[in-house]
């Protein structure tokens, strides 16, 4: 006597506890793309691997580049907090490239559009570059320089 009202109750509820569990999509508005093309490698990463090189990231995505903006979906994130860092790969070496001065060749960006520690010559910080990814839709923008 009760099962179809539990059946009901059951099939009612369904889309509001796959939403509960729903992953993040980060939709990331990339500006100042460099007319050179190659292409924009995007990488996520946590508070334990940023700003390693040699960390994976949690999630990493590579296209063409499409100057001079363009909109980048990185989708099935777990939420969290986390930070980007990109570059344009204009010579699709899968490498970011520096001079032979160590100043960067290739146009980079982080979120929040923090900007490196040229004093210490470094990335900035996670807590600068942090954003929070929430269920759902997320959206940032990124300038390259």
């Amino acid at each position: 006597m009760f099962a179809p009202y539990v059946l009901a109750g059951v099939v009612l509820c369904a889309p509001a506890l796959a939403r509960a569990d729903e992953g993040a999509v980060l939709t990331v508005k990339v500006e100042h793309i460099a007319k050179a093309g190659g292409n924009l490698r995007l990488a996520i990463y946590n508070a334990k691997s940023f700003p390693d090189d040699n960390a994976d990231p949690i999630i990493d995505k590579v296209v063409s580049a499409i100057p001079s903006v363009q909109t980048v979906e990185l989708p099935a994130i777990p939420p969290g907090v986390y930070a980007v860092k990109m570059f344009q790969d204009v010579n699709r070496n899968e490498k970011f490239d520096f001079s032979w001065l160590g100043i960067p060749s290739e146009r980079y960006g982080f979120s929040n559009n923090a900007r490196p520690n040229w004093f210490r010559m470094s990335a900035p910080t996670f807590e600068e570059a942090k954003i929070e990814l929430k269920p759902g839709a997320n959206r940032i923008e990124i300038w390259l320089h």
